[in-house]
């Protein structure tokens, strides 16, 4: 047939009721003919066809709109559902068990103690969706490679925990210890998955909402990664990540859904519970978010299985022959359907079968038959229909969206109400009502009591939940860290990096990535070590990697690259072992996560070196950095291009004065700013030896410039190494001494990082003045300070003992290192201004608190009054204030100098 043809069909002259009839004949016979290749040769035939069809409709001018989503139903047809493997009535009473136990300890606790918190609601609607997994999916470490790693939705931890009160593995006083973790009673139950607060329990930390999701996204990738480079046996292991509607506004939630499809990761399983409510009301009221994260999955390449509906339900869908029902589900808007969830069967009667054809389909229904039409969310043989197809399904992740109702079971407290979320106490009536809903035998005086239920150590229900987790591979959720401890490099491997550069000038960046590529040549660690960048490996001078050890990808290099043949070739493959993953912060640095935690959920004790702008990495990261200090990961992050000079010509967004700040405020997190390539080698080699033969539960951010310079060796000069080296670690040692001891006017200068050279420069200047100078590497402010916080705590605690010195004030005592005190710093002042109070004189700071400004370095250290000049002024400004130079020394070098004293304050700029 022609175009014209279809433009014009020859029954374009049919009266309308002639016309429609044909339509309808000719529909019939398309759909009997459909059936018929459906019946003969099967679906993956009729879909073959209608992909042909389509094609040649929109070759023809006649397209097929695309719709992002399907009918409002379930995904999976009554037909094909399995058949549920479990003890329906049992498991039934055992979630009942649960759900009781899990309000029960919230309101306890809250009762105890005025508002210590907790949630009910969340739990309450994920409890199917969380018992299905517990009881035929979830395998734990007996599972060997097939073990799943399973990422729960925070609020909803008191119902895992009533889990494992039945299970055995917590008693009642431990219950009773929720959110109470310094109780001198015994351990408590954290408020969340934490695995700081919970190292043997919790394995992900989940409850800062949409960090989880892309967090799953990057650890079903890593499994990938370990398997394909041969970290790892390959396994069927699934990651289960159990998601709230609300949180996926969260950008983290839904920025890498495309990365997991374009990696195949069918290893990745979203929970998405659509409850439709977030934490203050529904998620979006007037739209249907199920069909939403539908089209948004859909678009992005998963597998999408939507559980909407109960098995009540099928019963009117199967003798709706005219889909009347389908209709009225498509015209629902969340906040209508909410309603029904909080008002039940009157409420469906009189105005969700609101049509004389859907009444006629509930003619001789009662409303108590109508209170049992539910969602899918709640129905278990739904929910285990979805999870079967879902870990079978290959080549792409899935997403399953269940709706259920969120507070579902609580009564008319918290039953879809919009206060669900913030529900932590039920009065005693609603308390009696639930325990009459749940069916459990408790009496009016244990439940006034809030009495946990336990059936008894030989009962049917406590049997079940063990030989359930017994056949699926124990226990969980459970962290257990078993690991090869590493012959790790030490001594002679670094010496090379303590003898300097020579003639040559090199940042260290550069210096950093030399050691790097060392590392990665060793025959002992090199296989485990991980660098991973987000998209400047050039820029951070990585590229010469690229074509040794490979970008990581599971399909290869399938090309030839533009620059195939030259010796910096990039260069794909199925076991490289860079992670380039692109212009995202959130995605590298969720990739150094699984890398980072490797060790504790795969016994692969990987160590991941994340290298990144400092300044776009730890502002945009922060939320992750913290998940990561929770979760116990190891490694090192490298703020390269860091300081707020360096970086000539970027400008306000670029320049780096803040990192080490911020990075500061995370516990158990190393923070170094070193100067030196020497410097850069010792903390590598004690951070790698601490973390992974010692196992202690640190990471490292170490920040590097890109100023080329030449690199000094070690200092040698009758001190041991060892003596430096500690200097070195614990974030301070004497770099050069003026020599000069019989000088009447003495400073001591404190510099680290991309600040050294102005220092070293104002050491000469100095001597113009009569000033002998030591210089001093500060190589961590945070190190200092926190040993000189500790030493403060044990005094103010044992009052009648000597008082212990900081190592800071040993160092720089009056004795020791006689002078003014001035610490020049490429960060804000704030990081040396910590040392103040703990020394025996004043520390005067400069630093770089202010905008950056798109200039050369020499102008920008200029601007921000940190260059060598400046260094000069306050030291002479300090000896005035002490007394020993007079008021006209400092005028006179402010002009010599030729500084502008009327100038504004760069903080203000």
């Amino acid at each position: 047939m022609t175009k014209a043809a279809l433009k014009s069909p020859p029954r374009a002259g049919l009266p309308p009721q002639e016309r429609a009839a044909l339509n309808s004949v000719e529909t019939q016979e398309w759909l009997d003919s459909l059936a018929y290749v459906v019946a003969n040769a099967g679906t993956r035939r009729a879909a073959e066809l209608l992909e042909d069809l389509d094609h040649y409709a929109y070759f023809h001018g006649a397209p097929i709109e695309f719709k992002q989503t399907t009918p409002y139903i379930n995904t999976i047809a009554l037909e094909d559902q399995p058949e549920y493997p479990g003890d329906l009535e049992l498991e039934r009473k055992i979630r009942n068990i649960m759900r009781w136990n899990a309000v029960a300890m919230v309101v306890k606790a809250n009762k105890k103690s005025e508002g210590i918190g907790g949630h009910l609601s969340t739990y309450a609607s994920a409890t199917e969706l969380l018992e299905v997994g517990f009881n035929h999916f979830f395998r734990g470490h007996g599972a060997g490679q097939d073990r799943d790693l399973v990422f729960y939705q925070g609020h909803a931890s008191p119902g895992v925990y009533a889990r494992s009160f039945l299970e055995g593995r917590f008693d009642e006083a431990r219950l009773n210890r929720f959110r109470r973790e310094l109780s001198k009673e015994g351990e408590g139950l954290s408020s969340y998955p934490h695995p700081w607060l919970m190292p043997d329990y919790w394995e992900f930390p989940t409850v800062s909402m949409g960090l989880g999701p892309i967090q799953a996204i990057y650890q079903a990738r890593f499994i990938k990664y370990l398997e394909n480079r041969g970290l790892k046996p390959a396994g069927d292991a699934k990651v289960w990540a159990f998601l709230g509607d609300g949180e996926m506004d969260e950008p983290q939630s839904v920025g890498a859904i495309r990365f997991a499809a374009y990696e195949n990761l069918d290893n990745l399983i979203f929970v998405l519970n659509a409850n439709l409510q977030r934490l203050d009301g529904p998620v979006r009221a007037n739209s249907k978010v199920i069909q939403e994260f539908e089209a948004l999955f859909r678009g992005a390449g998963w597998n999408v299985i939507k559980v909407i509906w109960d098995s009540k339900w099928d019963e009117l869908l199967q003798k709706d022959y005219n889909g009347h029902i389908v209709k009225r589900f498509e015209a629902l808007v969340d906040g209508e359907s909410q309603r029904y969830a909080a008002f039940g069967g009157k409420e469906l009667r009189e105005h969700f079968f609101n049509t004389p054809e859907l009444k006629e389909l509930i003619a001789d229904w009662s409303d108590a038959d109508l209170e049992l039409l539910n969602r899918g969310g709640h129905d278990v043989h739904k929910v285990y229909a979805a999870y079967a197809s879902a870990i079978k399904h290959k080549g792409r992740p899935t997403i399953i969206i269940p709706r259920t109702v969120k507070g579902y079971g609580l009564g008319e407290t918290a039953q879809a109400r919009n206060v669900a979320h913030q529900v932590k106490k039920l009065e005693f009536d609603a308390l009696k009502n639930l325990r009459d809903l749940l069916e459990l035998p408790l009496t009016d005086e244990q439940v006034e009591h809030l009495d946990y239920y336990h059936p008894g150590e030989d009962s049917p229900e406590v049997k079940y939940v063990r030989e359930r987790r017994a056949a699926l591979g124990g226990p969980i959720p459970a962290r257990k860290v078993e690991y090869p401890k590493l012959d790790v490099p030490t001594g002679e491997f670094y010496e090379e990096f303590s003898k300097g550069s020579g003639e040559r000038a090199v940042s260290t960046t550069m210096a950093a990535v030399s050691i790097l590529s060392k590392l990665l040549r060793d025959k002992q660690i090199g296989k485990y070590i991980v660098p991973i960048v987000p998209d400047e490996a050039r820029t951070f001078g990585m590229d010469a990697l690229v074509p040794r050890i490979g970008i990581y990808s599971p399909r290869g290099q399938t090309y030839r690259p533009v620059d195939f043949g030259s010796l910096m070739a990039y260069k794909e493959a199925k076991d490289g072992q860079m992670l380039e993953e692109g212009i995202t912060e959130d995605g590298a640095m969720s990739s150094w996560i699984a890398a980072g935690t490797a060790y504790a959920h795969h016994g692969v004790p990987t160590i991941p070196f994340y290298v990144f702008y400092s300044m776009f990495g730890m502002q945009r990261i922060g939320d992750l950095v913290w998940a990561a200090a929770d979760q116990r990961a190891r490694g090192f992050l490298l703020g390269a291009t860091a300081g707020r000079t360096t970086l000539a010509g970027e400008g306000l967004q670029h320049q780096d004065g803040n990192s080490q700040l911020q990075a500061y405020v995370v516990p158990n997190l190393k923070v170094y700013d070193p100067a030196f390539a020497y410097e850069l080698a010792v903390i590598f080699e004690t951070g790698i030896q601490r973390m992974y033969v010692d196992g202690i539960d640190e990471f490292y951010y170490v920040t590097i410039d890109n100023e080329n310079e030449q690199q000094p060796a070690m200092p040698d000069d009758g001190r041991s190494r060892e003596e430096i080296r500690e200097g070195i670690i614990r974030g301070l040692y004497r770099f050069q001494s003026s020599g000069n001891t019989g000088a009447k006017l003495r400073a001591q200068l404190l510099a680290g990082g991309p600040a050294m050279g102005a220092a070293q420069e104002a050491v000469k200047l100095l001597g113009n003045y009569g000033v002998a100078a030591d210089l001093w590497s500060v190589t961590s402010y945070k190190e200092l300070h926190q040993d000189a916080l500790l030493a403060q705590r044990h005094n103010m605690l044992h009052p009648l003992e000597a008082p212990r010195v900081p190592y800071v004030a040993q160092q720089l005592s009056q004795e020791n290192a006689p002078g003014v005190l001035i610490s020049v710093s490429d960060y804000v002042k704030l990081g040396a201004d910590g040392l103040n109070g703990h020394l025996d004189r004043k520390l005067w700071t400069l630093g770089t608190d202010g905008f950056g400004r798109s200039e050369a370095r020499e102008e920008l250290r200029d601007f921000f009054e940190v260059d060598a000049r400046h260094v000069v002024l306050a030291t002479l400004y300090a000896l005035q204030r002490d007394g020993q130079v007079a008021g006209d020394v400092v005028a006179k070098a402010i002009a010599d100098l030729g500084i502008d004293p009327e100038r504004e304050a760069p903080v203000l700029r």
